[in-house]
């Protein structure tokens, strides 16, 4: 699979930053670029816990819902999935770490979608009022559909970014990114699969909108959901093209948790 590498690679001479995790729980995600070549190469590991190492697999999830996301039609970051020697706080780690590009293009800066609507916002006007002034509402209702179908719990105002390029003074919506807390990522081994309510309406953080992804598909109009989901489908073959390669990644009781999850949660579009 393009999107997976199972050669173990040596990227131990990546340099690892701490990022505390937004959700506010122990742990932290750990981000390192590589800009020796000719395109600057991001990195990032799963959630890692001093004193345990990685215990996460938020990397796994993000291609995924990569994949899930091509399945839809939904513009998005692309993310490789490398397995990867890795040293962190003097030891040495074997794991799989996620690999992505820039998704700028030349003569764009970027802002945090909360920065932005913190300086244009109108008086009286949410987030969902300001992207539906600028034109972006199709991108957000496809956003919210796919959080509630994914669980994500880690939508804040600046995992959705503006991208501007002041020379021909053009502003868009940069591509879906970040899906890591999502799917079972609460679920460290198999042992706490069975007790995971999958269909569950569990409170996350959403900068448009409420804690409740349920309660976000309020949002979108009616007959946007009945026409999205007349034109995508997610059947017995799409399990396949989902987990294709993940075999050897991740653990059977992980995958068939998460494919639960994606279609029960699918089905719940329609009873809305």
């Amino acid at each position: 699979m393009k999107d997976i590498v199972y050669e173990l690679q040596d990227m131990r001479y990546l340099n690892w930053a701490r990022t505390r995790k937004s959700s506010g729980t122990a742990g932290s995600f750990l981000k390192s670029y590589d800009d020796t070549g000719v395109i600057k190469k991001y990195y990032k590991l799963s959630d890692y816990v001093p004193g345990k190492g990685i215990v996460g697999h938020e990397c796994i999830n993000e291609v995924i819902v990569q994949r899930l996301l091509d399945m839809l039609s939904i513009d998005h970051l692309n993310y490789r999935l490398i397995h990867a020697l890795v040293h962190v706080d003097g030891s040495d780690m074997e794991t799989y770490l996620c690999e992505s590009e820039d998704f700028k293009r030349d003569g764009e800066s970027k802002m945090a979608l909360e920065d932005f609507y913190a300086a244009e916002k109108q008086d009286g006007e949410t987030p969902m009022d300001l992207c539906t002034r600028m034109g972006w509402e199709q991108r957000i209702y496809n956003m919210l559909i796919l959080d509630h179908v994914i669980l994500n719990r880690d939508r804040h105002g600046a995992n959705i970014e503006v991208l501007r390029n002041r020379k021909d003074r053009s502003l868009r919506l940069a591509p879906l990114y970040d899906h890591g807390v999502s799917l079972l990522c609460r679920c460290q081994s198999i042992n706490d699969i069975p007790s995971f309510d999958v269909l569950a309406n569990r409170k996350v953080q959403s900068f448009i909108g409420t804690s409740s992804t349920f309660e976000n598909l309020s949002l979108i109009p009616e007959d946007y959901i009945h026409v999205f989901l007349q034109e995508h489908s997610i059947g017995d073959m799409d399990r396949v093209r989902l987990f294709e390669g993940f075999e050897d990644v991740l653990p059977e009781q992980y995958i068939e948790a998460i494919w639960k999850m994606i279609t029960g949660r699918w089905n719940q579009l329609d009873s809305f």
